[in-house]
């Protein structure tokens, strides 16, 4: 019973994580409506520079929150001004246009590509503070990157959730992600959201990395294993539903730890595919999705 409630555990802490990375994808998704395939690799940007700040100056890993976030949410913010507005004005009158979709393609491989030529295919890992370190709950052992990773995660969809409630930005965003057209008349920079969509999405990229760093090594296509993963939360949990990503994530991170008990990791693999294509056929807006637009 200890092993099954510990892997409950370890799968809620892991899967909350999961739908950190998902969280960007589904806000993009939300407000341009097109699907950002560059952003496993913006994760493995924001991985190598919480890396690489961690190791020349030794920082403390979640000072580096402090850092890689903004210089991620420009580096989106401009993305998304120089690469991707010219596609969006180019097709105005294409309410989702697939060629955003060849560009975030490029824009994964020049990464990727460009992080291999810089600093090879060796996979890195640093020792921080908090590396290695746990806590026990009676039997339980709780690893106190991934619990400090857990509490990130949900306070970054909580702070997220918030911002696009409560703030002009935040309305702005919804009300563009709704209708473009009438915001425009409403007085709202569609390009001007859309970069803000864009950099935010990239800066809680930047957010998972500098939470994952400290228990997961980094090379230059880590990125490919938590964008499968974010692909399949976002369609699971509601393209564009915040609280989907979240609740996905974690149904993802607990079918991984605890049917792993019992089978081999390859069947989990399975298992996961299998209930995604089932939410697919029944409810193809997602658990949380709607057939509006969100």
């Amino acid at each position: 019973m200890t092993a099954v409630i510990q892997a409950v555990l370890n799968g809620a802490m892991m899967g909350a994580m999961y739908g950190l990375t998902a969280l960007g994808l589904t806000l993009i998704f939300g407000v341009m409506k097109v699907v950002n395939f560059a952003h496993g690799s913006l994760l493995m940007v924001g991985m190598f520079s919480a890396y690489w700040l961690i190791k020349l100056t030794g920082m403390h890993p979640y000072l580096a929150l402090l850092v890689v976030p903004p210089l991620l949410y420009f580096f989106g913010y401009f993305m998304q001004d120089l690469l991707i507005k010219p596609v969006f004005r180019a097709e105005r009158q294409v309410r989702e246009p697939l060629t955003v979709i060849i560009v975030t393609t490029g824009v994964w491989y020049v990464l990727d590509n460009l992080a291999l030529m810089l600093f090879g295919a060796e996979y890195r890992t640093v020792r921080t503070a908090i590396t290695g370190t746990s806590f026990t709950l009676g039997d339980i052992i709780v690893s106190i990157p991934k619990f400090s990773g857990f509490v990130i995660s949900i306070l970054t969809a909580v702070g997220l959730a918030l911002f696009m409630k409560k703030t002009r930005t935040g309305k702005a965003l919804q009300a563009t992600s709704l209708d473009r057209e009438a915001a425009n008349l409403m007085g709202i920079d569609q390009y001007r959201i859309y970069n803000h969509a864009f950099g935010i999405g990239t800066a809680i990229a930047g957010i998972a990395g500098c939470v994952i760093i400290p228990f997961y090594y980094v090379y230059p296509s880590v990125g490919v294993v938590f964008d499968i993963r974010a692909f399949i939360i976002v369609v699971l949990g509601g393209l564009g539903s915040i609280q989907g990503a979240m609740i996905g994530g974690v149904i993802v991170g607990l079918i991984e730890s605890v049917f792993s008990q019992f089978m081999p990791s390859t069947w989990t693999e399975a298992i996961i595919y299998a209930i995604f294509l089932v939410i697919l056929f029944v409810k193809p807006s997602g658990l949380f999705g709607h057939k509006q637009d969100w």
